[in-house]
């Protein structure tokens, strides 16, 4: 309670203000991020700019003419490092509380994985409606997965992993494992270029690659071929998601080539489920570098958040729901 008066006027409000014109460069790029008028914008900048002139002897953020980015200063980054903390800590201390209550349940999901999460919820429906929970469903993208889970932004997640044989992926984590698999490859190819048999990860250097930039399938090529894999591939085009991959393996564009998924949704593909891939060929992948290279798809959960709450806590009522729908009748569904 001893702390300084300006330190005190110091609201949340404006460290979010702060990080968004270090972000933006500008009151005017910082007030479209936050969707303010800029002179609110350069308001609390000015009263920031005051406080702490005031506590250390130095402004935050100093002008550099029309048009320019302000210059911040030496304790003006580290006071944009301390609110970024700031609120993060907030944030997640906020999420504790809320999942102590036990009212609201964040849940995440790939758009390939949404239906057992789904399945799940659709189960408890009545058991979640009965006690007031919350449930929140939020799309994850598989190179997102475990940092969403471990930055507390969802309670629970599903989706794949890349992982070695006998591994599940993970040491912070529980994991409900749905299945395990490899790759599969889907291509515009004919087939005296790509036959239809299943074709060796080591040949894979031979062929044109459509390869995302980051994700599960960029740690197989990283686990096959090492972390300069890039310089050994053939890479035709990159892509940051599987349906842009898929739209433009399909389209009229001269981009003739191979995009790596998993198996799972290669079954989808020559099931006809996934649009924009009926143009495509699909053949099987087999790791033959003694990488041992998995696919994992499981539920994740942070490690001892379960085991704090009860059996009918919303997080302990989904995770139970998966399991008894991929586990035999009278089986432990606790999972590990």
């Amino acid at each position: 309670m001893g702390a300084p008066a300006p330190l005190l006027d110091t609201t949340l409000d404006q460290l979010r203000t702060l990080i968004a014109v270090h972000a933006a460069g500008t009151a005017l790029g910082a007030a479209r991020i936050l969707g303010r008028e800029q002179s609110s914008v350069q308001k609390q900048i000015d009263t920031l700019n005051r406080n702490f002139l005031t506590l250390c002897g130095e402004p935050l953020v100093l002008k550099q003419g029309r048009g320019k980015d302000v210059l911040f200063t030496g304790t003006g980054e580290a006071l944009v490092d301390m609110a970024h903390t700031t609120l993060g800590d907030w944030s997640a201390r906020i999420r504790d509380c809320r999942a102590r209550v036990d009212r609201t349940l964040t849940v995440g999901a790939t758009r390939y994985t949404l239906g057992v999460i789904a399945d799940a919820c659709a189960d408890i429906a009545p058991e979640l409606q009965r006690t007031g929970v919350e449930l929140k469903v939020e799309h994850v993208r598989t190179r997102d997965l475990l940092g969403k889970l471990r930055g507390k932004e969802v309670d629970l997640v599903c989706g794949s992993l890349a992982t070695r044989a006998g591994d599940d992926g993970t040491a912070d984590c529980d994991v409900l494992e749905l299945a395990r698999g490899g790759l599969h490859m889907l291509t515009n190819l004919a087939t005296d270029q790509v036959p239809d048999a299943p074709i060796a990860a080591s040949t894979l250097p031979k062929l044109p690659l459509v390869v995302p930039n980051s994700g599960l399938i960029s740690d197989f090529l990283r686990g096959w071929f090492g972390p300069d894999y890039r310089d050994r591939l053939t890479i035709v085009a990159e892509i940051d998601a599987v349906p842009f991959g898929l739209e433009l393996l399909g389209s009229r564009l001269p981009v003739d080539g191979c995009m790596l998924v998993t198996q799972g949704l290669g079954a989808a593909v020559g099931d006809n489920r996934v649009p924009g891939s009926e143009s495509l060929r699909g053949v099987d992948v087999f790791d033959d570098t003694g990488a041992g290279m998995e696919v994992l798809v499981g539920v994740f959960a942070r490690k001892g958040d379960r085991a704090q709450f009860a059996e009918d806590h919303p997080l302990n009522l989904v995770w139970n729901a998966v399991a008894r729908r991929i586990q035999p009748e009278g089986s432990d569904p606790a999972g590990g």
